[in-house]
């Protein structure tokens, strides 16, 4: 058996996936006010790197757990009638993730194609997540 390769799975998910642009995201940030936005980021990066105004951090390793109402993980702010937008670094994990949350029984459920870093790196704002978290920062250099 050959292993795949990731990316090539990565774009197949895509496929079946609504992947939003960053002016995408952008509009239904300021024009929706039922949209769950999900960094779906490692604790590490989420602290190191901040987040996107009004995400709430639901790491991916918890997601189906956090996500599924009979699960003793349960967060109630994942509702059946919500829009949920999840990103990652740069729309990998997030795709994998939007596929599960939408094979759960999720309806409205998209992904941030360019991830964070694309967020970050087109000047958009960036939330310090620093006193959000009891990890530490690790110190830069």
């Amino acid at each position: 058996m050959t292993i795949k390769n990731v990316f090539g799975l990565v774009e197949e998910v895509k496929k079946e996936l609504e992947n939003l642009s960053l002016e995408e995201l952008e509009r239904e940030l300021n024009d929706r006010d039922d949209l769950l936005l999900l960094d779906i980021r490692e604790i590490q990066e989420y602290v190191d790197l901040g987040t996107i105004p009004s995400a709430i951090h639901a790491p991916r390793g918890m997601l189906e757990f956090w996500a599924d109402p009979a699960s003793p993980y349960y967060r109630d702010y994942f509702q059946e009638d919500k829009r949920v937008v999840l990103f990652c670094a740069g729309g990998g994990r997030s795709a994998f993730a939007a596929k599960a949350l939408k094979e759960m029984g999720y309806a409205d459920v998209a992904h941030l194609e360019a991830g964070f870093n694309g967020w970050a790196e087109s000047g958009r704002d960036v939330e310090d997540t620093t006193d959000k978290a009891r990890w530490m920062r690790k110190p830069r250099d």
